[in-house]
């Protein structure tokens, strides 16, 4: 009724035998996949690496250069930039009104053309 069992992995599938192919090599084409799969897992990780370096170090660029524009010409360089007129309005209030957002909705245009480009170079682009 009850079978013996075996120390093998049951999810081990390449187990060496009549049915794996090559049996007179004794086990050595399982070693040599083990080998090529964690220089695999290897390459896979560094590559995972340097996308998300990549990606955030465009997200912190993007964020800096949005909160230099909504907070540093909005309120911090108001005075200054009060002196210059957009549209018959002040800039400063300008960038605090307007400028700002139009600054905002390009970054997001940017940020989605250069993460396709991102995407493409390390392969993850749909």
């Amino acid at each position: 009724m009850s079978e013996p069992i075996s120390a093998a992995d049951p999810g081990d599938f390449e187990a060496t035998g009549p049915m794996s192919g090559d049996a007179s090599n004794g086990g050595a084409s399982s070693l040599s996949s083990a080998a090529s799969s964690s220089d695999a897992s290897e390459e896979t990780n560094q590559a995972e690496g340097a996308y998300w370096r990549e990606n955030i170090r465009l997200l912190v660029t993007l964020m800096t250069i949005w909160f230099a524009v909504s907070f540093g010409c909005g309120i911090l360089f108001r005075g200054f930039l009060d002196q210059f007129s957009l549209g018959g309005y002040p800039l400063g209030f300008w960038f605090a009104q307007q400028g700002s957002i139009y600054v905002f909705i390009a970054l997001i245009v940017f940020y989605v053309v250069r993460m396709k480009q991102i995407e493409r170079k390390y392969d993850l682009d749909d």
